[in-house]
């Protein structure tokens, strides 16, 4: 289990972090073929999910890295399957479907991560 959560931990933060990487530095004129979602917000409100999805990622690996405040990391994992259940809830009302399995994928991911980390196999602090 311990390898399994690791596992998962690093994989959602390397696909967050890339994720919120883009969103916080690609200009929105680029970023709108991809993902046309960012037509309906600010530019701010864009790179604040950005700047979400990349502090998610690092709190997913690090304090449960360092030891260092190690209940940060269900906690990042429980934030990272709330945004994800936003951006599904948008998906749906926007009647875009294909984009709801996606979310639904890293936002159970993330849950996984969030419970397995809280309860199952918690990392305790220096």
């Amino acid at each position: 289990m311990k390898i399994a959560l690791w596992i998962i931990q690093v994989l959602l933060a390397l696909m967050f972090a890339f994720a919120g990487f883009t969103k916080m530095t690609t200009p929105i004129s680029k970023l709108a073929p991809q993902m046309p979602w960012v037509n309906d917000f600010s530019e701010s409100m864009v790179r604040f999910v950005g700047a979400v999805e990349l502090l998610g990622a690092i709190g997913l690996v690090l304090p449960a890295l360092l030891r260092i405040k190690p209940l940060l990391t269900p906690l990042a994992a429980l934030g990272l399957a709330v945004t994800m259940l936003f951006a599904a809830i948008y998906h749906l009302t926007k009647a875009e479907y294909q984009g709801i399995g996606i979310n639904a994928v890293l936002g159970g991911l993330a849950l996984f991560v969030a419970w397995g980390r809280y309860k199952k196999e918690p990392i305790w602090a220096k």
